[in-house]
C-alpha cells in the first residue's frame, strides 16, 4: 500500500485534482492519503471532500488521515513513499500584498511575481526555510520518499531541495503539458489532440523552449512563426483587438522559438516589456499588471460557492486530470514507464547551462524513479536568456542558505526586470524595505 502525504492539503481544489487522480488509478486504490495543513478549517474541508470521493469513485478502499499543525507533521510523513508539496508560505495576506505593494512605491510593477523578479526572490526566501524543515522530518521518518514539488518559484525551491538536502525531488509544472495545446488554440489552428504531432521541449521552468514541432515529419515552425507574426502585427495596430499571447509571439519573432509559460509570466522575466518610461508597451502587448493579486481576490471571493460545490456535495465525482502526480506514483508502483516534463538538477543534461541550475527536461519514470533525458546544447540565444534567470535563481538560493543579506541584494541586482527599472541603490533600499515588511515570515539575515 502506497502512502502519499499531501503538504498543504488545505488547497482543496488542487488536492482534489492530484489525490482524486490517485483514487482513479487501479494501482493506488488502497493507498493511504495523509492530509497535512496548518489551517484547521481548510484541512477539514479537504478531508470531507476526499472522504466523499473515496466513497463515490473508489468504493472506500483508500485510507484517509488528517494531520494538523507542525506538531503532527512527522506523523503525516512517517512511512510515506511520496510527498506532494502544495504550500504557500504567507498566503495572499500579508505576503503577496507586500511583494506587490512595496515595489510599487519604487515604480516597479509586476504581473505574477511568483517565479522570478523581486516577488519571486522573496517568495523563495520565505519558503525555503519551511522546505528545510520538511526535509529534516523526511530524512528521519521517510528518507526514501520522492518529494513532488508543485510550488513556485519552481526552479529555486526544487534547486534548493536537490542541492542542499538528501531528499529525492522532482519539480512539476503545467506549462510543458499545456504548451502545444495553447499555442494551437491561440493561433486558431486545428486541435493537436487527434493529429500526429511530435514536439521537444527543454530549458528552465517557465522559460523552457519548444525546440521542435512536427506533424508526420513536417516541420510546423515556419507556419507557426508566420501566423504568430501576422497576428501580433495586426493586434498592435491602434484600436485593434488584442490576443492573449502577444509577449510570447514577440519573443518567438525575435529569438526564433516559442516559450512554454504564458505571456503574463514572461513579461516580467526579461527587461523588454514593463517599463515606466515606455508605458505604451503595457497596452500594446496586452500585459496585465497586478494580475496575480486580482486572481487571488477572485479565488477568495468565489471559494464560498465553490466550497459548497466541492465539500458539501454528497455526489461529488472526479475525472482524471493531466496533472503528473498520480502518473508518476503509478509508474513507480507498477514499473510501467511514463514520460513527464520534470524539473531536475542539470547533471550535464543541457550542456550550455550551469551545472547548479535546475532545468526542465523530458524524464522517464518507472520503478527506478525519475530519470531525466539528455538534451545537449540549446540554441545559444535561448541558453543566454535562460542564464539571465538562472543567475537570480542561484543567488536567491545562496541567500536562503547563507542567511546573508548581501546575497539577497546580489539576486535582486541581477534580476532582468528589476535592474531594467531601478538603480543599484534603489534595489538595495527595496530589498531592505521588503525584509522589514515581511518581518517574522523571514529568518534573520545578517
Amino acid at each position: 500500500m502506497a502512502k502519499i502525504t499531501f503538504l498543504g492539503a488545505g488547497s482543496t481544489v488542487f488536492a482534489k485534482n492530484v489525490l482524486g487522480d490517485c483514487l482513479l488509478s487501479p494501482a493506488l486504490h488502497d493507498a493511504h492519503l495523509a492530509l497535512y495543513d496548518i489551517d484547521a478549517q481548510r484541512l477539514d474541508d479537504s478531508r470531507l471532500m476526499m472522504e466523499t470521493l473515496n466513497r463515490n469513485i473508489n468504493q472506500g478502499r483508500a485510507t484517509i488521515t488528517t494531520h494538523l499543525g507542525v506538531a503532527h507533521r512527522k506523523e503525516a510523513l512517517r512511512g510515506a513513499g511520496y510527498v506532494v508539496n502544495a504550500i504557500q508560505v504567507g498566503g495572499y495576506e500579508p505576503s503577496t500584498v507586500i511583494d506587490f505593494e512595496i515595489p510599487k512605491k519604487y515604480g516597479l510593477r509586476q504581473t505574477i511575481a511568483d517565479t522570478l523578479g523581486i516577488g519571486g526572490i522573496f517568495r523563495a526566501l520565505r519558503t525555503i526555510p519551511v522546505l528545510a524543515d520538511f526535509a529534516r522530518d523526511m530524512e528521519e521518518v521517510c528518507p526514501e520518499a520522492l518529494f513532488l514539488n508543485y510550488v513556485n518559484p519552481m526552479a529555486m525551491l526544487t534547486g534548493y531541495m536537490l542541492r542542499y538536502t538528501p531528499i529525492k525531488t522532482v519539480g512539476l509544472c503545467h506549462s510543458v503539458q499545456a504548451c502545444v495545446h495553447w499555442l494551437f488554440k491561440f493561433l486558431e489552428l486545428p486541435s493537436e489532440e487527434k493529429r500526429k504531432i511530435q514536439w521537444k521541449i527543454a530549458g528552465i521552468n517557465h522559460m523552457a523552449w519548444l525546440l521542435e514541432i512536427t506533424e508526420d515529419g513536417k516541420d510546423l515552425y515556419p507556419l507557426i512563426r508566420e501566423k504568430a507574426a501576422a497576428m501580433n502585427a495586426a493586434a498592435r495596430q491602434p484600436g485593434a483587438k488584442k490576443n492573449h499571447d502577444m509577449v510570447r509571439f514577440e519573443v518567438l519573432k525575435h529569438f526564433g522559438y516559442y516559450v512554454t509559460e504564458s505571456s503574463e509570466h514572461n513579461a516580467e522575466y526579461t527587461p523588454y516589456w514593463i517599463k515606466r518610461h515606455y508605458p505604451e508597451l503595457i497596452e500594446e502587448f496586452n500585459i496585465p499588471l497586478d494580475e496575480y493579486p486580482r486572481r487571488c481576490i477572485k479565488q477568495m471571493e468565489g471559494w464560498k460557492k465553490q466550497r459548497d460545490e466541492i465539500v458539501a456535495d454528497p455526489k461529488l465525482s472526479h475525472t482524471r486530470t493531466h496533472e503528473y502526480g498520480s502518473y508518476i506514483i503509478e509508474a513507480m508502483e507498477t514499473d510501467v514507464p511514463f514520460r513527464i516534463g520534470g524539473n531536475v538538477l542539470n547533471t550535464g543534461l543541457i550542456t550550455n547551462l550551469p551545472g547548479k541550475a535546475c532545468v526542465e527536461v523530458a524524464c522517464l519514470v518507472d520503478r527506478n524513479g525519475v530519470q531525466p533525458t539528455y538534451v545537449g546544447e540549446l540554441p545559444e540565444q535561448l541558453a543566454a536568456l535562460n542564464r539571465t534567470n538562472i543567475n537570480v535563481q542561484l543567488l536567491a538560493i545562496e541567500a536562503a542558505v547563507t542567511r546573508k543579506r548581501e546575497a539577497i541584494y546580489h539576486a535582486a541586482y541581477l534580476d532582468p526586470h528589476t535592474a531594467g527599472e531601478l538603480t543599484l541603490e534603489q534595489i538595495r533600499g527595496l530589498c531592505d524595505d521588503l525584509i522589514a515588511a515581511h518581518g517574522g515570515m523571514l529568518p534573520e539575515y545578517r
